[in-house]
């Protein structure tokens, strides 16, 4: 089942990710948070106590049987930049800026923070790496889930077709209205494939961050692509929404590692 329980904590798992490896997407029950964070706020930067945050935190990763000294995570910056965790992030060292994280080590918890933009999961079962990437409406016209792929190949050996991704809860294709300025980006990145990734109506153009970023994921070769499909601006009992709660909110993690 996609979705698991341990105690009050409630995630998301994909199903077709692999063996030999733990990940979730955490909603946000089971934490500690008040309104409007309530209550698994996995976010520092949203005016949440920071007490709070951590012991979020450390009720996540014990769910999952996770140390939180295992963890290495990073300061996303809507980029492309490939982040390496050959070793957890010390506390007290500054977060590297990036937007993709990846390791071969089965002591590191890969660890990022979303609310409404695409998670999007890696795992190579034959090279043994995972990671996780992410990716907003800049991230998707920058082709941020490409790099991810390209830096697999280029530091493991990683073979485009043994990969398998999951694309994980973010705003929905029904939700995400963007401008003009967007819709220039879109078909500059994705070309005659533009016009699939755009709905029309009413005067507004919708753009479908799952379908593009699954396209990303077949152009680079990945043939397993698994979507979750689920909105965070539809189901806010269970995901963060940036847009939905009109920037009120907290960020919910996802974590990734070998075992």
């Amino acid at each position: 089942m996609p979705f698991q329980s341990s105690g009050e904590i409630r995630y998301f798992r994909f199903e077709q990710l692999g063996q030999g490896l733990v990940h979730a997407i955490f909603t946000r029950r089971g934490g500690v948070s008040p309104e409007p964070w309530a209550t698994l706020n996995l976010g520092s930067t949203v005016e949440d106590d920071l007490k709070n945050v951590r012991e979020n935190r450390r009720r996540a990763l014990a769910a999952l049987g996770r140390n939180e000294t295992s963890v290495f995570d990073a300061w996303l910056v809507h980029g492309v930049n490939v982040a390496i965790a050959d070793g957890p992030r010390p506390a007290r060292a500054p977060h590297v800026k990036a937007d993709v994280i990846l390791t071969d080590k089965p002591g590191v918890t890969v660890m990022m923070r979303f609310a409404d933009c695409v998670p999007i999961f890696l795992h190579d079962p034959v090279r043994k790496v995972v990671g996780i990437a992410h990716a907003g409406w800049i991230g998707t016209v920058k082709s941020t889930a490409r790099y991810a792929i390209e830096a697999m190949q280029q530091r493991y050996g990683s073979t485009s077709k043994d990969i398998r991704a999951g694309i994980g809860p973010s705003i929905g294709p029904d939700h995400y209205e963007v401008g003009s300025d967007v819709v220039d980006q879109v078909t500059q990145t994705f070309g005659c494939d533009a016009s699939s990734l755009l709905s029309k109506g009413a005067g507004r153009v919708k753009f479908d961050l799952w379908a593009a970023n699954r396209l990303l994921l077949e152009r680079a070769g990945v043939g397993q692509v698994e979507v979750a499909g689920l909105c965070t601006a539809c189901h806010t009992e269970d995901w963060y929404s940036h847009r939905a709660e009109k920037g009120r909110t907290g960020r919910f993690g996802a974590i990734i590692a070998l075992v």
